[in-house]
């Protein structure tokens, strides 16, 4: 079992979501759209090195390193574009 916990979705209605967010983009270009998005993954651990390892292991397939942000905290990101997809791990401490 593992010692982290990685937050994650629904996949198929991730992606349905974007690609109807796209596409509702491309009816309507009228609508403002940001300058940058980011999408962002959480990882729960009790202890620093169990989200180190939670956050590489999204890291990974993304190809990316992952970095110590300090106090803790991990990180991991990978930008296509302005929009940018990432991971994070932060002390339960830090959320509250």
């Amino acid at each position: 079992m593992s010692d982290y916990v990685i937050r994650s979705g629904d996949r198929a209605a991730f992606l349905a979501g974007l690609r109807e967010l796209v596409d509702f983009l491309t009816a309507h270009p009228a609508v403002v759209v940001p300058r940058h998005m980011s999408v962002v993954v959480l990882v729960d651990a009790p202890d620093s090195a169990a989200r180190q390892r939670g956050v590489q292991s999204v890291a990974a397939p993304l190809g990316v390193p992952t970095e110590d942000i300090g106090r803790g905290c991990f990180d991991a990101r990978r930008d296509f574009g302005p929009i940018s997809y990432g991971v994070v791990g932060v002390p339960p401490r830090e959320r509250q």
